[in-house]
């Protein structure tokens, strides 16, 4: 299983645009990426414009699959449950030095 599709400097977090189905825009601190042999991963928090919605987070770790069509850059929900907790394990073991995982 190969963890690494490119190495993530995590001194600088890479903000990251998702566009919702109703079309909101989100915004996001890519903390970490991932390739295993079922595909291509990242780890996610929300960036927040206001100090009020950053106190109020309860600081979920947001997975995504990085899904590739037409040239185009898809980030989607992990529907395998098995795989998305092989992928959870794997961000929280990497970015443990980094921030504090509660079971």
């Amino acid at each position: 299983m190969n963890k690494d599709f490119e190495e993530k400097d995590f001194s600088m977090p890479d903000v990251v645009s998702v566009i919702d189905e109703e079309g909101n825009e989100h915004f996001f601190d890519e903390l970490d990426r991932i390739e295993t042999d079922d595909g291509k991963f990242v780890a996610l928090i929300p960036v927040y414009e206001d100090a009020q919605d950053v106190i109020d987070d309860d600081g979920e770790l947001i997975i995504l699959e990085v899904q590739e069509e037409n040239g185009e850059t898809f980030l989607c929900p992990i529907e395998n449950e098995k795989i998305f907790n092989e992928v959870g394990k794997i961000f929280e073991e990497r970015l443990s030095e980094f921030y504090d995982f509660e079971e």
